[in-house]
């Protein structure tokens, strides 16, 4: 059978058709062992192969993984930005192609560095797979989504590892756990049983303590159609929905979604926010909101701005999306096949300091920023609770918003933080500092999440360190397994 599965023919197919069955470890199938099953089922097929075979092979699992997992890439520019049909497939799987480089880089250099034998499957595959996932997340600005140890969110328990490692130090334990399942020996199974019960061990320590009381908050959920959110027409409706939305909350923090108010800063009306900043004095606390801003009209920002007791805050989105809220050099072309509002944005400071509201310190992040956990350390460490606030609208009802949400719930288990998300079409939500979702609202629907969250202080190992240790242990494994190889071939 295993000779079937490794012809030439073959092979390819079935690492598409592995790479494609990970999927189901993400949200929102969250069947957390399957990722692992799969690349232990790749692993063992590449025991033999050469690096060549080994990088195909690996393209061939990726693409699987890229073109299934992230396929709301084609709704946002199909859909959403007003590009061809035809054009968006192609620039769908071009970019699920060029994804699909990085675990066939990842595979070709455990093949270059390791022969045949358990050493490569126990630990030079597992090995180079994590640390190009790691390269993958800062590359060319990177893109860290469908990382390995988000699969592991919400039930698994190396997730006891999270406020350690951090994601990728999950991710890796996560395809040693694969390595060990390829490889027919005992001292590989003794190590899966290590990882598993360490991980369990994990799970029961507390690693931040709550601060003060906790705080009532309220995040609003718009409902605002992406066709519809920059209209003209529909900003006086927008503005008013949200108004009437926080006037009817006695919550001591409120917060709206990403460019929750789709227009500039300056030209809004200065009433509109005394408004808001007026009631959220009457509740003793805060309103937090995404709108966009400018200086000197040629710079413009996705900023996050509170109003109420305390003295404005702002923060302002430093990690832009690339092609939505900035073109490369020499991609310009781009706006003539793209439909994309605001995409002329300038990125924030790298560091910038939480926002103090209704007395808790809010390290804020916009949309797609929380997939980048380690720029936002400095920020978390320093707060109570986390924030994310979002627009997923432009992703429709596919894979995304879940996605994102269980990226989220990462966030809080490496911060051992509280979280609050606002999305405009979904999902709101309310994350606990162990990762779980505590409530939310169900998606396309226009609505207000209440409840009450905890301020937390501490930090925990990953604040402290970020990728630095599970980096470490990734080259300390490749270097040993180089030596192994030569000692047990």
């Amino acid at each position: 059978m295993n000779a079937v599965l490794v012809a030439p023919r073959t092979l390819p197919l079935v690492a598409v058709l592995l790479g494609a069955a990970s999927v189901l470890g993400f949200a929102p199938f969250v069947w957390f062992p399957l990722p692992i099953l799969s690349l232990a089922l790749l692993f063992s097929l590449l025991r033999d192969a050469g690096p060549r075979q080994a990088f195909t092979t690996g393209w061939c699992y990726g693409l699987g993984l890229f073109l299934v997992g992230v396929s709301w890439v084609n709704v946002s520019l199909a859909t959403y930005g007003g590009m061809h049909p035809a054009l968006a497939g192609l620039a769908t799987f071009l970019f699920c192609a060029v994804l699909a480089l990085f675990p066939a880089l990842g595979l070709w250099l455990a093949a270059r560095l390791t022969g045949p034998g358990w050493v490569r499957m126990a630990v030079a595959l597992p090995v180079g797979w994590a640390l190009l996932e790691w390269v993958r997340s800062w590359l060319f600005t990177g893109f860290p989504w469908l990382a390995l140890g988000y699969s592991q969110v919400p039930h698994s328990p190396l997730l006891g590892y999270a406020p350690l490692f951090g994601v990728y130090g999950v991710g890796l334990l996560a395809a040693l756990s694969a390595g060990a399942l390829a490889t027919p020996k005992p001292r590989a199974l003794m190590l899966l049983a290590v990882i598993w019960l360490g991980g369990w061990a994990l799970n029961g320590i507390q690693w931040t303590r709550p601060s003060g009381d906790p705080v009532k908050v309220a995040l609003l959920q718009g409902n605002v159609a992406q066709e519809m959110k920059f209209r003209p027409e529909k900003l006086q409706e927008t503005l008013l929905d949200y108004a009437r939305a926080v006037l009817a909350s006695d919550a001591r923090l409120i917060i709206l979604p990403e460019t929750a108010l789709p227009v500039l800063r300056s030209q809004l009306s200065p009433d509109y926010l005394a408004m808001l900043g007026e009631h959220a004095r009457r509740n003793g606390g805060d309103v937090v909101l995404g709108v966009p801003e400018s200086e000197e009209g040629e710079r413009y920002y996705n900023s996050v701005i509170s109003v109420g007791v305390s003295s404005e805050g702002r923060y302002r989105k430093a990690h832009l999306v690339p092609f939505g809220e900035f073109l490369p050099p020499g991609f310009a072309w781009v706006l003539r096949v793209l439909s994309i509002p605001l995409s002329g944005f300038s990125r924030g400071m790298a560091d910038q300091p939480p926002i103090d509201a209704a007395g808790q310190k809010l390290a804020v992040n916009i949309c797609y920023e929380d997939v980048f956990g380690e720029e936002r350390i400095a920020a978390a460490r320093a707060s109570t609770v986390l924030v994310n606030v979002s627009n997923d609208a432009w992703f429709g009802d596919s894979f995304a918003p879940r996605q994102h949400l269980q990226i989220g719930a990462m966030r809080s288990l490496e911060a051992g933080r509280w979280q609050l998300r606002a999305n405009n079409t979904g999902y709101t939500a309310i994350i606990d500092d162990r990762g779980r979702v505590r409530n939310l609202i169900a998606p396309f629907t226009r609505d207000t999440l209440e409840d009450r969250v905890q301020g937390m202080t501490g930090a925990t190992p990953y604040l402290r360190w970020g990728n630095w240790p599970a980096l470490g242990v990734m080259l300390l494994l490749l270097g040993l397994a180089r030596r192994w190889d030569r000692r047990y071939r």
